[in-house]
């Protein structure tokens, strides 16, 4: 049979653009459909402008570490509205950037709503083609838990979006989007509290570097409340919300933000009309390959729920186009030690197993940890503390994890990543002669067991 196209990829988000690309790259002829914004969750309401607002937050450090440093400054002055436009201009730039590389790769691109129809066929505004292969890169959506006045409440989705900078601010949730944006909100200058259901937010990370994040966020005046959810939310008179907990008791703001989960967006897909099935969680069901219980069709991204982050995307993208149509070139994504970054304040910067993870897995562990006020804050009165952390198999001597909670976590440990790829040991870090005076040498002096 003749097919309209080689590859038809559902979803213009990171991992469908990249494999769009280089499979139209490899020779093959390839659609894009995307029905809201080129780039996906990353590049429009994710990573990108959630970190360019992490740096405005972050102005507010700055200012305050200036005296230290000799500078005078008048009282500075932030206005919401200039910040937003300016991201937004942003935004639209790597949108056009996202558009030339799918068009000169050689790429149809179709805007638009696409629909499966079956296994080879999609419909996007009423026109059908069919496909050889599909590809399902559709990411996630988030979700507020449904209670009364859920609609009052925003999500990431929207609170890039708002019109004035909100004066009191309710974050709710335990993840890494949840830390980031109370990050924000306080260091912009709104009344911040942080409400979570479980005992302890960044459930899955290392627990030196939990605890230290908690710490260091209440230096700051961040009002965490763990062990506590909302059962309704109402809107009073004066346009404020009051959230309600399950404990009875009231908190009122002026803006609910919700951070507590993504879902894979399947909205009309379609996928009743083919052979792809859901696992448990709800999410698309692939094996090793990212193929679907329907042999045409593939998934990757956020949509498969695996590790839900914007490079893994990338290289689960990259995977499928070598896999079709460059096997030669074909290599399986590697999901151990990925390096990752939450832009909290301070940030954290990750890389391996947790200290739990690797006494779990049966691991005899040596742990090097340190704790330290960073040089750039000794000539300030401010008293925010640095935390590094690695995690060694005492019988091999190989390093299984590095942590890292400080200015500039994240840029340290895409460093480190490689080193554990590599399989480097203790012995090998400690013989890495530091660069001086850093923050990062302290990973290569650390020589005495903390336990």
């Amino acid at each position: 049979m003749a097919y309209d196209f080689d590859l038809f990829v559902i979803g213009a988000g990171s991992g469908g653009v990249r494999a769009a690309r280089f499979a139209a790259g490899f020779g093959a002829k390839v659609a894009v459909a995307e029905s809201r914004y080129l780039g996906g969750t990353c590049v429009n309401v994710g990573c990108v402008p959630k970190k360019l607002l992490v740096y405005g937050a972050h102005v507010a450090d700055e200012l305050e570490q200036a005296a230290g440093f000799g500078w005078t400054l008048e009282e500075g002055h932030f206005d919401w509205g200039t910040l937003i436009a300016n991201k937004n201009r942003e935004i639209e730039r790597l949108n056009a950037i996202y558009r030339n590389l799918l068009v000169n790769s050689g790429v149809t691109l179709l805007q638009g709503h696409a629909r499966l129809t079956g296994a080879n066929e999609v419909e996007v505004e009423g026109q059908r083609y069919t496909a050889k292969q599909i590809l399902i890169a559709t990411g996630g959506w988030p979700q507020v838990p449904d209670i009364p006045g859920k609609e009052l409440a925003i999500t990431s989705n929207e609170a890039f979006y708002l019109k004035d900078l909100p004066r009191r601010v309710l974050v709710v949730g335990g993840g890494y989007i949840a830390v980031e944006f109370a990050g924000i909100f306080q260091g912009l200058g709104a009344d911040t509290t942080l409400l979570y259901r479980g005992d302890l937010f960044l459930r899955g990370f290392d627990g030196s570097v939990r605890t230290h994040l908690k710490e260091e966020l209440e230096k700051r005046g961040l009002n965490l409340q763990f062990n506590a959810d909302i059962q309704r939310i109402d809107k009073l008179e004066d346009g404020s919300l009051k959230a309600t907990l399950k404990d009875g008791s009231e908190l009122v703001a002026d803006c609910v933000f919700y951070a507590t989960g993504r879902r894979p967006m399947l909205d009309n897909l379609g996928l009743e009309n083919t052979g792809v099935e859901l696992d448990a969680r709800g999410y698309i069901r692939v094996d090793a390959q990212y193929q679907t219980t329907a042999p045409s069709i593939l998934a990757i991204g956020d949509v498969i729920g695996r590790v839900q982050l914007t490079p893994v995307a990338l290289a689960e993208g990259m995977a499928v186009a070598r896999r079709l149509f460059k096997p030669e070139q074909y290599r399986p994504v590697d999901y151990q030690n990925i390096p990752t970054a939450v832009f909290s304040q301070p940030p954290i910067g990750t890389v391996g197993l947790t200290e739990e993870q690797a006494l779990e897995a049966g691991h005899k562990v040596q742990v090097f940890e340190s704790r330290f006020r960073a040089m750039k804050l000794t000539l300030t009165d401010i008293q925010e503390k640095t935390l590094m952390k690695l995690v060694v198999d005492a019988d091999t001597d190989k390093v299984l994890g590095c942590h890292m909670v400080g200015p500039d976590a994240g840029e340290i440990i895409q460093g480190l990543g490689i080193a554990l790829k590599a399989g480097a040991t203790k012995q090998q870090f400690d013989e890495t002669i530091g660069v001086h005076p850093t923050a990062a040498e302290e990973f290569v002096t650390m020589r005495t067991v903390t336990r």
